[in-house]
């Protein structure tokens, strides 16, 4: 069966005349009636008890008016919100984003979208790079910004941009006054770090793995207002993104002897559909970024 079938159906059923049916449907009255018979020898099932003035539905035919209205009502929806999308008046964006990048990078970025799309939904599901792209391949997500390391075969990449991670102290710290710090001097301090899945943790973890190091990670959270906190008490000391350190007050940065520079991008999966609203996110970012 198809929707046409239905639609001629459902139509019968409601005028209850072939006549009057086929007026509404804009065709002829035998094409109706033997597009009707055609439908019933298909479905093997007598729709119709038909005489001189009026027809009626058999029991059979009862049970379909059912479903068949259910599916012309979801037909004519889909259509509805296809036509929306064409225009942007609805939809949804969900995104996976690190904090960091979240608080700093983001936020004019997504109030911009926002101002040009207003019936467009903004999801935000912060996440560290790992579980990003994990929700990714499992299609909890259909676009995600990760760090652009080891980037799964299955992911499509747009780069947005590129970013110095440095070491972040109190002011009164002893570091405070280098202009650089080595990655030795650096994991000899007490150290407050994102757990591991964030990007930031990746990194250090990778460093550390390459030199033989031993990290004294004290604390350990991905509440970035916390991090600031214990590295403004002089706690500990931390690796950050550049644009966190230019933003907050009471830290100092320190670009580290061997730049760290990361490059992030905005990931899909290739074989996923990317509706209309995220292909409009996506070219807005595109056109919007900060190199």
């Amino acid at each position: 069966m198809d929707i046409r079938q239905l639609n001629y159906f459902v139509t019968l059923a409601e005028t209850a005349n072939f006549t009057r049916a086929a007026a509404k449907l804009h065709i002829a009255q035998p094409a109706l009636s033997i597009a009707v018979k055609k439908f019933e020898e298909q479905l093997g099932i007598v729709l119709f008890d038909r005489n001189e003035r009026r027809v009626t539905l058999t029991p059979e035919g009862e049970v379909l008016l059912r479903h068949a209205r259910l599916i012309l009502q979801s037909v004519h929806d889909a259509t509805v919100a296809m036509e929306e999308l064409k225009g942007l008046t609805k939809g949804e964006v969900k995104l996976g984003v690190p904090s960091s990048l979240g608080s700093y990078y983001l936020p004019d970025i997504l109030m911009g979208f926002k101002s040009q799309y207003p019936n467009l939904k903004l999801t935000i599901v912060e996440a560290g790079t790992e579980t990003i792209r994990k929700m990714l391949l499992d299609k909890e997500l259909d676009l995600g910004i990760i760090h652009c390391d080891h980037i799964p075969e299955r992911l499509a990449t747009e780069h947005l941009l590129t970013t110095q991670m440095v070491a972040a102290v109190h002011p009164e710290n002893d570091l405070a006054t280098l202009d650089t710090i080595d990655f030795k001097t650096f994991f000899e301090q007490d150290l407050v770090m994102f757990k591991p899945g964030y990007f930031h943790r990746e990194y250090i973890d990778r460093i550390c793995q390459e030199n033989h190091f031993e990290p004294n990670i004290a604390f350990e959270t991905n509440l970035l207002p916390m991090i600031l906190k214990i590295v403004r008490n002089d706690f500990a000391v931390t690796a950050l993104l550049d644009m966190v350190t230019e933003n907050e007050s009471g830290v100092v940065p320190i670009p580290f002897e061997q730049p760290v520079i990361l490059n992030i991008a905005i990931a899909w999966r290739k074989d996923g559909y990317l509706s209309v609203a995220d292909k409009a996110f996506m070219e807005y970012v595109k056109n919007n970024r900060q190199m």
